[in-house]
């Protein structure tokens, strides 16, 4: 199983009143989402689920892509690593998964399937991180396949 990590891009700090949930990207953040956008769309797969948090900032992040997304609330800020891995069937979904989300679930996720620790990976703003699931002689891997920030491209 493929899973995609992808953090939104950046976003505007919060203003005294608003909900979290309305931060919408920056103008740099819509730039950073679409550089990584046209980067995943010539290496995802058609089949690759789509899963997003129900932030303004990641429905944004997402829409970059042109793809079909599901809106799922269990991705929002603050979400729990094992709610995000419960969410996408992890490890046993049949197709690749992307999710677009928050720190620092994403980068608890990221450590405790790459290193098995409780900790928090921090991922950069619309960066994303494509990580592999894999059995090799009977055991079960997590393997890197790439590692892509928007500032490299």
């Amino acid at each position: 199983m493929d899973l995609i990590l992808w953090r939104h891009a950046e976003a505007h700090v919060i203003r005294e009143g608003q909900s979290d949930l309305d931060r919408a990207l920056t103008t740099k953040g819509e730039r950073q989402a679409q550089r990584m956008a046209e980067w995943l769309n010539q290496r995802l797969a058609h089949s690759t689920r789509i899963l997003v948090s129900p932030a303004v900032r990641t429905q944004q992040t997402a829409k970059a892509l042109e793809r079909d997304f599901k809106t799922v609330q269990a991705l929002a800020p603050d979400a729990s690593p094992v709610a995000l891995l419960s969410a996408v069937r992890w490890p046993d979904a049949s197709e690749p998964v992307m999710v677009v989300g928050h720190q620092p679930t994403l980068g608890q996720v990221a450590a405790l399937l790459l290193g098995e620790v409780h900790q928090t990976w921090v991922l950069k703003k619309g960066a994303v991180w494509w990580l592999r699931q894999r059995e090799r002689a009977g055991v079960s891997q997590v393997v890197v396949q790439a590692v892509q920030s928007p500032d490299l491209l």
